[in-house]
């Protein structure tokens, strides 16, 4: 965004600046004073709370940043969406058909969300899909409402499977899915014994692909689904067991983010064929099951790459209804009920990261002297002599010669043919040539190639007190961009471009990739730091990112503050979870920290006996261990 440096910079500068009202949904704004707002009921809504009101709420809880931020308005708000769109588009198509909504377990299993979701959704019958046994276990124990789903996915052993049959007869909607040929036989098998007719669902493997992070999901290589003639041979099996009446589903699953509504449609048609099919052959069908994939807008560019959408979830439904109708009612078939397992939809938007910066290295080159030393290398002189002749017109040829001599003079220093100094002073020439580049190619509509990024090869390195691997490992793991942002000194102009990194040791432990509205952004715009309190938020991270976090470095869980907001603005903090201690990490390592604080004390002694340390000492170390053990994995004020 450019701006005359001589404006006033107002906060909705900082808004169109960092995109908040194209990503945020309605949910999170910029306020006039400058801070990012939380609007947790959605757009329509007047109440809204201050993020760094918040962060006060966590300082008198004694809560040291990083810390995790949950909404529950918003996931009630999230459900409320997808399933009133669903319920327009049914009624605006005259479709005879009803939707149920099914949050997959795996999006997120923290237990307070998983309570909040089925709490939440009770009035659209909002049901739960267990990828495993121990998800099961978990959705079993929440779940009370027989006209809500309980789907079956995964591999499932005897238990699991007795499991799901034993809530059937229950009463609970259970469905096992069939993704394996291998697995009819065993539910058969489990079924009679148990003298139950079960409630049977099938995966299909479609041919069709999302494209993107997740392509792997669809086509004939993905992990689970029958193809045609395994469903045939299952058909086949059914039939003479006299169980077609127990299949009433077909399932399939295009991916976790698909960004382009024409996936989602081609996807639909191809699944619609399966279902008709299927219910030719006898089965008594009834439910279509569309997995997940409804995708979220992490950019706010409203398209189709990978990390945004080119449709609003009005739209999903709306085609979801249509495709089913056109389908269906060319062969004469039913409407089914429509089911989605609509997770990254559901939770993103409910959960922000927010960290405090701990440190900056500025990006600032020190100052070039008029002249070099009379015996300086001629290679050290040449370098002088691009910075001097630097020019808008030769940016090309003065990148690719200083990029030349700059490794021309390490290859002297390393076989000793220059001093420290000489390569000192090279390191600074090169460095202020790219500073001058980076400004003198800004706002060019056409950039080479090669100059393309140098702001992020001058940008700052501003040190949050977080882990990539423990609370963005989507990041990390698969190029997912999330919006990032101060919460707050929004009404002051960012001077700094900068990349961000975390706390470990870990050189992959950085942000350099930024949304953007037409591309990826390599560097964040940020404020002067001053040591002062600097609060940034990361948002959009209630999808999958809480429990696949790798524990780098013994990083563990942040801690967390789950909130309402009441309809008068004021915060009720629903649970508050502290973040993991040393000892616990160290425990869940297999290290067992009472022996460590012995082994330590008893090695304190033998230093004290010898001299090495004072009894003062011992007693002082001995402490700060103790206090160590029982302290916050990250850095504490």
């Amino acid at each position: 965004m450019r701006q005359n440096t001589l404006t006033r910079w107002t906060a909705e500068n900082s808004a169109e600046l960092y995109g908040i009202r194209n990503w945020g949904s309605g949910y999170f704004d910029v306020s006039p004073g400058g801070e990012v707002i939380v609007r947790p009921n959605g757009p329509r809504s007047d109440i809204e709370v201050s993020l760094m009101h918040l962060i006060d709420e966590c300082h008198a809880r004694e809560l040291n940043m990083p810390v995790l931020l949950r909404f529950s308005n918003i996931l009630a708000s999230r459900i409320e969406e997808i399933n009133e769109s669903f319920r327009r588009a049914i009624r605006d198509a005259g479709y005879q058909g009803e939707y149920r909504g099914v949050f997959p377990i795996k999006v997120n299993q923290q237990c307070e969300i998983v309570q909040d979701i089925v709490e939440l959704g009770r009035t659209y019958h909002y049901g739960l899909e267990a990828g495993s046994k121990a998800e099961l276990i978990a959705a079993l124990s929440f779940m009370k409402d027989p006209d809500a789903f309980v789907i079956c996915n995964g591999y499932k052993d005897e238990e699991f499977i007795d499991m799901a049959l034993q809530a059937l007869k229950m009463g609970l909607r259970t469905v096992l899915v069939i993704e394996m040929p291998s697995e009819l036989d065993r539910v058969i098998e489990r079924a009679e014994l148990m003298k139950i007719r079960p409630l049977l669902g099938i995966r299909a493997k479609l041919s069709s692909r999302a494209g993107g992070h997740w392509d792997s999901s669809g086509g004939d290589r993905g992990k689970f689904g029958l193809d045609a003639s395994q469903i045939i041979e299952l058909v086949d099996g059914l039939r003479r067991h006299n169980m077609l009446d127990c299949l009433q589903m077909l399932h399939y699953h295009l991916g976790s983010q698909v960004s382009d509504i024409r996936k989602v449609r081609t996807a639909l048609q191809e699944a619609c064929r399966f279902y008709v099919e299927l219910v030719r052959e006898g089965a008594a069908m009834g439910i279509m099951n569309l997995g997940g994939g409804l995708a979220v807008d992490y950019d706010g560019s409203h398209t189709n790459f990978a990390c945004s959408t080119n449709y609003t979830t009005s739209e999903y439904a709306s085609d979801v209804v249509e495709v089913l109708m056109n389908t269906l009612n060319e062969a004469g078939v039913k409407h089914p009920t429509i089911v989605s397992e609509s997770g990254r939809a559901v939770a993103a938007h409910h959960t922000v990261l927010l960290f405090n910066v701990l440190h900056v290295r500025r990006f600032e080159p020190l100052d070039v002297p008029g002249k070099l030393s009379a015996n300086s290398s001629e290679m050290l002189e040449n370098m002088m002599e691009v910075c001097n002749s630097l020019s808008p017109r030769n940016v090309q040829e003065a990148y690719h010669d200083a990029v030349y001599y700059r490794d021309e003079l390490r290859g002297l220093f390393l076989h000793g043919g220059i001093s420290m100094r000489e390569r000192a002073m090279a390191e600074t020439l090169f460095w202020r040539i790219i500073g001058r580049l980076a400004t003198m190619t800004k706002g060019r509509k056409y950039i080479p190639d090669e100059l393309e990024g140098l702001d992020a090869a001058i940008a700052d390195v501003y040190y949050g007190n977080f882990s990539v691997f423990q609370s963005l490992p989507d990041f990390w793991a698969i190029d997912q961009l999330f919006p990032i942002m101060p919460i707050h000194r929004l009404n002051q102009r960012p001077t700094r471009n900068a990349v961000l990194a975390d706390i470990t040791c870990d050189s992959d432990g950085k942000i350099d990739r930024f949304i953007d509205l037409h591309d990826v952004k390599h560097a964040l715009p940020l404020h002067e730091w001053d040591g002062s309190d600097y609060y940034l938020g990361a948002f959009l991270v209630g999808a999958y990112q809480e429990t696949i976090g790798d524990m780098h470095n013994l990083l563990g869980n942040t801690n967390v503050l789950h909130v309402r907001i009441d309809a008068k603005g004021h915060i009720d903090v629903v649970r508050q979870i502290a973040g993991d201690r040393v000892d616990e990490i160290l425990k869940y390592m297999e290290y067992d920290p009472e022996a460590m604080t012995e082994g330590m004390k008893t090695r304190l002694d033998k230093s004290a006996r010898a001299g090495l340390i004072t009894a003062r000492d011992k007693t002082q170390f001995l402490r700060a261990y103790r206090e160590g053990m029982k302290g916050y994995t990250y850095f504490e004020k």
